[in-house]
Parts: structure tokens; sequence; C-alpha cells
């Protein structure tokens, strides 16, 4: 994988934004491997696709690319608020990629992907409405906010510029998939469960650990007024799932 961005396709260019869209696409079509499959390449969609810019030409997995300059940060910027709430309520997303790269060095910096299946609301932030001087007044943007993705949703490719191992990633996105759920209710259990475990730095914890979360998970869930039996249900189903390991005594160990 050739981290280099190829600056002379932009020369004839002078809108900052074609620049990026340029580069950044062909690098991906140039250089990037199926995550699902591993294919070698992936291929970019000959026409614009609403729903996807990439293409697996074997597994046939469809990916959407978000890229910006400087760090990937807290959320990266999408297009219209209910247009993608539609899409994951509908499970038609497709997979996501998002790259950061530098003008400077010329460079991708970051590059992550993140399967369909951990969109949830929750996680998509609706922009204020364009004034009404703007050309399209009224319309309302989202941004999708990476840092409420469990990790086990962010797949790391690059990282601070370097390559990760194909088998690795491989491996990730393999493991991801036991997560999978179309039910929207389940998923949104699921990430929210994920990110208590998640937030215990050795990676154990008991269940009376979880329990501090009850308030937590019934300000999310304010339907549901049995929330430690959701919480006991919830880590069955991770640990039935390999994600978390069961220790006795009510004690659970995160899976590596």
């Amino acid at each position: 994988m050739d981290l280099r961005l190829n600056d002379k396709l932009v020369s004839a260019y002078h809108s900052g934004s074609q620049k990026a869209r340029v580069l950044t696409e062909t690098w991906i079509g140039d250089n990037l491997f199926c995550p699902r499959c591993g294919h070698d390449h992936i291929q970019h969609f000959a026409n614009n696709k609403p729903a996807a810019d990439f293409f697996c030409p074997v597994c046939n997995n469809q990916y959407e690319l978000k890229s910006k300059q400087g760090s990937l940060g807290r959320k990266v910027a999408d297009g219209a608020y209910d247009t993608l709430i539609r899409r994951i309520t509908s499970y038609e997303n497709p997979d996501f990629l998002f790259m950061s790269y530098s003008m400077e060095t010329m460079r991708v910096t970051d590059l992550i992907m993140i399967p369909k299946y951990f969109f949830v609301p929750e996680i998509i932030e609706k922009r204020a409405p364009l004034p009404l001087t703007a050309r399209r007044a009224g319309w309302v943007g989202c941004n999708i906010v990476i840092e409420q993705i469990p990790q086990q949703g962010r797949v790391v490719i690059v990282s601070g510029g370097i390559e990760e191992d194909r088998e690795l990633v491989l491996e990730r996105v393999s493991l991801s998939q036991r997560l999978s759920t179309e039910n929207l209710h389940a998923r949104g259990w699921l990430m929210d469960i994920l990110k208590c475990v998640n937030s215990f730095p050795s990676g154990e914890f008991s269940l009376t650990d979880m329990y501090q979360f009850e308030n937590y998970l019934f300000e999310k869930h304010p339907e549901n007024n049995n929330i430690r039996p959701k919480i006991r249900q919830q880590l069955q189903l991770l640990r039935d799932k390999g994600v978390i390991e069961f220790l006795g005594k009510g004690r659970y160990r995160r899976a590596r």
C-alpha cells in the first residue's frame, strides 16, 4: 500500500474540494484491498451512486468514503440528515471508510472502516439549518460522530501514517460481523452496552460494575423499566458472540 497521494492528478483543478475528492478517491481505487474478502482492489462506481462510492468486484460489498484534511477527530461531516437517517434505519447503508490526509506531505495519515451494522441514529448529529440567505436555505446537514462508535466497530487500516497488517484487518472485520443485527432496537442496546464494557481500562469488570450504568442506560432507553435484567441479557449475548469472556462469580473480561 502506497500512502502517497498523487498531486499530478489535480494540477488542473482550482477548487479545494475537487482536488480532495480526486486525490482521495483515486488513492482508494489504486491502493485499498477489500476489507471484507481481501481482494486486492475495490472499484469506483462508474456513475454517481446515491448510497455508495466503491464496490468489491468479488464479494460485491459496497463502501462510502468520507475524507478530511488533518486528523479525523471526533466527527466527520456527511450530507443531508434525513437522508442518512433513512439509510441507516433501513439497513441499506454501505460500509463506511473514513480517511484523513495531509496536503502538506501529500500522504494518507489515517483510514478506518466502520461496518454498516454499527450505525444507529444516536451517532448522527443534526446540524443547524442553513440560513435564509444561503442558496439551499433551510437545508439540514449532519455529522457522523465517530467517537460514539464502539472500538469493535472502528477497524483500523492506516493509523498515524502506518499501514496495519492486512490479515489483522480482515480478522477484525470478520469478528465484527458477529455483532451484526438488522433490528435497530437490538443494535442500539448492543452499542450502548459495548460502550459500557469498553469503559473499563483493564478489560475486566464485574456485574456490579455494569450496574453503575443503570441510570445512563435508562436515559438512553426510557421505555425499559427492567434495566438490570437487560444488562445481564446483553452480557450473555456478548459472551455468546465471543466479545467478552465469563470468568465466574459475576466477573467478565473483554476479549482481545
